[in-house]
């Protein structure tokens, strides 16, 4: 059971350890890989810093991606590629000059810097500066060059895509189509700060995915549902059990997830409508919480005060069974990173703490202007981009109370497992939401599978209204993507067994079975 007096703790991750290290790339050696010297980058931010500035940095990425799919059991894509390039930022005030190419040379880097400065710049006097060896040793995704996921054989990829078609379609006969997908990066970047920092972070990422069609010709209904995880992982643990209890293998489950979801919406009954009690199942609906409360309480929003929860802090905003935690340091999980994209060490970040709002997740900028600490939370999608405040691993905390009492508790509602599309207006806080897989509870038990279910409410409203917390917190299985300002990064959620009052659904049928 969860003591909510202990100091929360980050839940741990279900991964064996892994036998073997990579060695930490040098900084050095990270330069040369670029072709470039210590010298070339000296010289970069001495222009860069030439007049005053309040901050910037250079940004250099290497990046080799796969992707590989089958559909039909066919072979439909194959891709590979490499792309490299940098970055420079300066920064005044508010103000921000970015530039950046994919051509990395000395004289591209000087052209860069003092494009970016001469946005950003202001009167002054020269600041100069010169970048010193220095990278974190934190290792939170440790990887054996020989077992790399991108280094592993094309067939030994090819012949686990297509054990994946083969056991989705031996769930069932009426699964008649079955799509299968593996991605994987290696990302290799290098910053230079403002303080005199030189950074290096070596990042893995892969993925599988799988997509079920389900027909039933009677019906003359189809539906289709995915599955499907990954993480800053090696190939060989996506053949790793599940768990003791659990005895398949990763891919095998996520193989009958797909199917099994496929089938369930066959026999779905349309939503019902109306104002109800939900219930929210542990994983992967945190990412409710992702979309509704965590975006708004991201540093940009605050500072310029178009959050719902901007100058709040220190104030109860939500139950005091609600602690809201964003995790950058969670060994292998897709949110997790050693340091930021500005180079700040990822860290623990308590927001909301039994209810009360204890701060913002910040990059550079934001927090020097807010005059608080960075919380190793700049992000950026690629070198092409600038950093922004962003989650890495958001939840909430486990509480007290069983599940199944959690579920007993609710005459009538919805029980939530997974979710599928989303929005969110930061401003108001308010949200939708649609259910990919969501039951009927009817007098305490679930029921009907249901389909058609969207979720409406507000985000710092709907923390208001939490009853009960489960102690059974789980983590996505790593299949989160998060969009703002039209960047992507790969981000994980979770949450335990959540009990939500009075919240508004919106169904297919208002008068279907089990409507309020």
């Amino acid at each position: 059971m969860h003591d909510p007096q202990a100091a929360p703790r980050s839940p741990s991750h279900d991964a064996r350890p892994i036998d073997g290290r990579a060695p930490t790339l040098d900084p050095h050696a990270a330069l040369a890989r670029f072709g470039l010297s210590s010298s070339d980058l000296d010289a970069a931010m001495g222009a860069l810093f030439e007049r005053k500035i309040d901050d910037g940095d250079i940004f250099i990425e290497h990046v080799e991606a796969e992707a590989v799919l089958i559909d039909e059991g066919l072979v439909k894509k194959g891709s590979r590629a490499i792309h490299q390039g940098f970055g420079v930022r300066a920064v005044t005030g508010d103000k921000t000059g970015y530039a950046h190419a994919d051509v990395i040379s000395r004289a591209s880097l000087l052209e860069a810097a003092r494009a970016a400065r001469a946005i950003a710049s202001t009167e002054g006097g020269a600041h100069a500066l010169t970048a010193s060896a220095g990278h974190t040793q934190r290792e939170l995704y440790p990887v054996a060059d020989e077992r790399d996921p991108l280094t592993g054989d094309l067939s030994e990829k090819l012949a686990l895509l297509e054990a994946i078609d083969k056991r989705a379609r031996a769930y069932d006969s009426r699964i008649t189509q079955v799509q299968a997908s593996f991605s994987a990066e290696r990302r290799i970047v290098l910053i230079a700060t403002a303080d005199g920092r030189l950074v290096v972070d070596v990042r893995p990422l892969s993925r599988l995915s799988v997509s079920c069609i389900a027909v039933d010709p009677v019906k003359n209904l189809r539906q289709s549902a995915s599955a499907g995880g990954g993480g800053r992982w090696e190939m060989p643990l996506f053949s790793m059990p599940v768990s003791l209890a659990d005895g398949r293998l990763r891919w095998e489950r996520w193989a009958d997830e797909a199917a099994r979801r496929a089938l369930l919406l066959l026999d779905a009954v349309d939503a019902p409508a109306g104002t109800m009690d939900i219930v929210l199942g542990p994983g992967w609906p945190g990412i409710l919480l992702h979309e509704a409360v965590g975006h708004g309480l991201e540093g940009d929003f605050n500072r310029r005060g178009s959050s719902a929860f901007s100058g709040r802090v220190g104030q109860s905003v939500a139950s005091p069974l609600v602690t809201v935690v964003d995790d950058g340091t969670i060994e292998h999980r897709r949110g997790s990173l050693n340091v930021d994209d500005e180079g700040t060490p990822t860290q623990r970040n308590v927001l909301i703490e039994n209810g009360v709002l204890k701060g913002y997740l910040q990059d550079r900028m934001n927090a020097r202007l807010m005059g608080v600490a960075p919380t190793g939370n700049g992000r950026r999608e690629s070198y092409a981009h600038v950093p922004l405040p962003r989650m890495t691993n958001t939840f909430m905390l486990a509480g007290q109370d069983d599940p199944q009492d959690i579920i007993a508790g609710v005459k009538r509602g919805i029980y939530a497992v997974a979710f599928g599309g989303g929005q969110v207006d930061t401003t108001s806080g308010k949200f939708t939401f649609s259910g990919a897989e969501a039951y009927l509870i009817e007098d305490g038990k679930v029921t009907a599978p249901v389909r058609g279910a969207t979720f409406i409410g507000n985000g710092p409203d709907v923390l208001t209204r939490v009853v009960a917390v489960g102690h059974d917190l789980s983590l996505d299985d790593g299949v989160g993507v998060c969009g703002k300002s039209g960047q992507s990064v790969p981000v994980g959620v979770g949450l335990p067994t959540v009990r939500v009052n009075e919240v508004t659904v919106g169904g297919v049928n208002a008068g279907a079975r089990g409507a309020a």
